[in-house]
């Protein structure tokens, strides 16, 4: 039987070779259910989908997650931020961070969620707060709350680095 292991997110993953007649399983081993643990198994659930309904002029426009450049709470209303418009969704963030892959989209803040691959820089803003500047020029402030997310999946979190080696002015 061979077996493959590997580490995301902190967390080990085994891969075993199935015995014949033996069918595919997953097991989680965890202390408790927290919140990677619960968004990882909502994505095992649901699948891997990548189109999305949004809603802009009274039509439905179905869009690949990929395209997506950020999430957006503005007046009780979630925004689609995309390279060149804007859409509408029913789905409130929470949801959206449920149903995203966290591997890709992190909370950078209590109203937005933010397309990780669609992020062309960083640099320190006022009051221990990050902005990111996008593909598309837009510009989105990543509170110090969620930065340990977004270290984490820079690949700075695990290497115990602090963000002001590469920002000593911050």
């Amino acid at each position: 039987r061979s077996k493959k292991t590997d580490r995301i997110k902190g967390m080990k993953i085994t891969i075993l070779e199935k015995q014949p007649g033996e069918e595919d399983e997953i097991i989680v081993k965890c202390d408790y259910l927290d919140e990677n643990v619960t968004r990882l198994l909502n994505q095992l659930k649901t699948g891997s989908k990548t189109k999305m309904n949004f809603y802009k002029d009274s039509k439905i426009v179905l869009l690949d997650q990929n395209e997506i450049l950020y999430f957006e709470s503005v007046d009780d209303k979630v925004f689609a931020y995309t390279k060149d418009d804007v859409f509408e969704t029913k789905s409130k963030l929470y949801m959206l961070e449920e149903e995203l892959p966290a591997s890709i989209f992190f909370r950078a803040s209590k109203a937005v969620i933010v397309n990780i691959d669609k992020i062309d820089s960083l640099s320190p803003a006022f009051g221990g707060r990050f902005e990111a500047v996008l593909q598309n020029g837009y510009k989105v402030i990543i509170s110090r709350n969620y930065l340990n997310t977004l270290k984490e999946l820079l690949g700075l979190w695990t290497k115990n680095i602090n963000l002001k080696t590469y920002f000593p002015k911050w």
